[in-house]
């Protein structure tokens, strides 16, 4: 028997809740012992965790008895949804999963009497590009960056149901800079930085720190309910972040940020909803860096990245994709 705290982080084996899984298996005189929780058990990642000593149990987001069973008996629960997920089916609403996933998490939560949730969250787009009468494409489902907006409308399921809930605001990862959204070699050579941030900084974090973040929130207890913490480890610019990529590779990096409407205009898949998330990401720069203290933010994680430090970490990987 063991008076520790169980938290049950649901996506164990992903960027976010792996950074609290291992957090809290790298503390094992702390308060808390893990319950990972995964769609598949017998993943090379699920079986790590087992043999680091995790209690590993099989849930989905999409069954909410399976979510009541994986709670029961935990002190917490870490909650993310993953609007991108690769398994979702074509034609199918990726905002409504969302929702109807993150409903479901909060009923389990409600009914398995947990005493306090982080889930992880965004802020709604909307108001800001009401406030500031910004006219961008609407998208899914009246959503104009769905993968923000229907994260901060679930926020209401975990309020409605009772639940003791910190709501954790997330950013962009770092992991983009090596996943796509990094430098690109021009025809002249050089290497650009094309960000659709125009002079504003961007807020970023690495996912790691995510899962570390809210180890820190559940440290520090019930202080943390009902409150909304923004996340980030960097605020800086376009011309900033090229700065410390050239740094790290060791070569010139240009910034040459594209406009909102070039970036909607790509042609990708999600390049609309990457170009009004940029516009808000620059648009509103100003209260969403300020909502982001990274002062405050590492006396909940000491060990909160720096985008310099994580890029000199990844250099080999961000060299790479050059």
């Amino acid at each position: 028997m063991t008076d520790k705290k169980i938290i049950a982080v649901v996506g164990a084996t992903g960027a976010q809740g792996g950074g609290l899984a291992r957090a809290v298996l790298e503390a094992p005189d702390g308060p808390f012992v893990l319950r990972a929780i995964t769609r598949n058990p017998s993943s090379a990642k699920a079986r790590a965790l087992a043999d680091a000593g995790a209690e590993v149990v099989a849930a989905d987001l999409g069954d909410e008895a399976s979510l009541r069973a994986a709670f029961e008996g935990a002190y917490g629960a870490f909650v993310v949804t993953n609007y991108w997920d690769p398994d979702v089916a074509p034609g199918q609403s990726r905002s409504k999963l969302e929702l109807t996933q993150a409903a479901n998490a909060a009923r389990a939560a409600r009914e398995a009497g947990l005493k306090h949730v982080v889930w992880s969250t965004l802020e709604d787009t909307r108001p800001y590009f009401r406030h500031l009468g910004t006219d961008v494409p609407v998208l899914e489902d009246g959503y104009t960056v769905p993968h923000f907006d229907a994260k901060a409308e679930a926020n209401a399921y975990f309020n409605e149901q009772g639940v003791p809930t910190t709501f954790l605001e997330t950013t962009f990862f770092y992991e983009a800079f090596t996943s796509g959204q990094g430098p690109q070699r021009g025809p002249d050579g050089r290497l650009v930085l094309a960000l659709a941030m125009d002079e504003a900084a961007l807020s970023a974090v690495a996912a790691e720190d995510i899962g570390r973040t809210a180890y820190g929130i559940f440290a520090a207890g019930q202080r943390y309910v009902g409150r909304t913490v923004g996340l980030a480890g960097t605020h800086a610019t376009g011309a900033e972040i090229a700065g410390l990529l050239a740094k790290v590779i060791g070569e010139p990096v240009d910034y040459r940020p594209l406009t909102f409407d070039q970036l909607r205009a790509a042609g990708f898949p999600a390049a609309e909803e990457l170009g009004n998330m940029f516009q808000f990401y620059a648009e509103a720069s100003e209260s969403f860096v300020a909502h982001r203290d990274l002062e405050h933010l590492r006396t909940l994680n000491p060990r909160l990245q720096s985008l310099e430090d994580w890029l000199l970490a990844h250099q080999e990987e961000l060299r790479a994709t050059l």
